[in-house]
């Protein structure tokens, strides 16, 4: 026979556990939330680099064409 305090620290255990499986699940949904964010991230930037031109398109200029309009 289980004595009251034994079924108390497994009745804890169960309840542990039971919201242990909850966290785990939320994490995992939250993991795959992320990685479709990151998959279409990565397909944006794939059609970005598609439209940049050979040579990224970086040309050398003064810093003097940055300054905003109002300088």
């Amino acid at each position: 026979m289980v004595d009251a305090r034994t079924q108390e620290r497994v009745e804890a255990l169960e309840v542990k556990a039971a919201f242990t499986e909850d966290l785990l699940e939320q994490l995992n949904l939250t993991i795959y939330r992320q990685q479709q964010q990151i998959d279409e991230l990565a397909r944006t930037v794939a059609q970005l680099r598609q439209q940049v031109p050979e040579g990224g398109g970086a040309t050398v200029r003064s810093l003097r064409d940055e300054l905003p309009p109002h300088y």
